[in-house]
């Protein structure tokens, strides 16, 4: 039995991750393990490694003390991740990178947590059970890599069935990264994702590649979600 979500006491920043979509693809466990560093291995399910994109929109981000500023509080952000365990055999998540639509979010993301994060150009839109993302790297002169996709939300999925597949990939507590050369890890509180089944409609990507991935193969396993409320942790060895 899987451990429950973890309880982060002391938070250094409350986020609400708002009408998010899991879109996974297979890949060779080879092919991840080689950019992972040192200290993390692939978390496999049926054999495999999984990668995911997960645009979102990023809501009521504020520090654990103050107030919400309206214009840095609200923003899209799009994630490549996949799927480790630490030598300790913690699972969690590792980015391959991380785009958002505020710059010193975007700043003090790669300052305080040594995340990969890029500003882009970057819009979510709702229309009832559509849900549209936009995502274009800004780079000077010339069209960066970008994300387009377009999906329309299905039922709920039901809490009875125990979709294991569903869980291994959304049911993560936890973020590593490097900090000055050592491996380090923050817990991430939230309650467990509402998740519904959801429809692929368009998908226009270039992030996996940019992030030095092979293409993926095949269409996506789809999910989504109207969203949870989020307290993240420090980081701690």
């Amino acid at each position: 039995m899987r451990a429950p979500p973890p309880r982060v006491a002391w938070p250094v920043m409350h986020h609400h991750w708002s009408w998010i979509t899991f879109l996974h693809w297979r890949y060779p466990v080879g092919t991840v393990q080689s950019m992972l560093p040192p200290g993390l291995a692939v978390d496999t399910y049926d054999g495999s490694a999984w990668l995911g994109l997960t645009p979102f929109l990023m809501e009521r981000v504020r520090p654990p003390v103050g107030p919400v500023l309206p214009w840095l509080s609200r923003f899209p952000e799009t994630n490549v991740r996949t799927y480790v365990r630490d030598r300790d055999g913690r699972r969690g998540i590792w980015f391959f990178s991380l785009d958002a639509a505020r710059l010193p979010a975007v700043l003090a993301a790669r300052v305080s947590y040594s995340l990969p994060y890029f500003w882009s150009e970057m819009a979510v839109r709702v229309d009832g059970e559509r849900l549209e993302y936009r995502c274009t790297r800004r780079r000077p002169s010339l069209r960066g890599p970008h994300c387009h996709a377009e999906v329309r939300l299905g039922p709920a999925l039901d809490h009875r069935a125990h979709d294991e597949l569903a869980r291994f990939l959304t049911a993560r507590y936890r973020l590593f990264t490097v900090v000055l050369g050592r491996l380090v890890a923050a817990e991430v509180e939230h309650p467990v994702w509402p998740l519904h089944h959801a429809e692929l409609l368009r998908l226009d990507e270039t992030l996996l590649t940019a992030a030095g991935l092979p293409p993926p193969h095949g269409p996506p396993l789809v999910h989504a979600s109207p969203g949870v409320p989020v307290r993240v942790g420090r980081w701690h060895r």
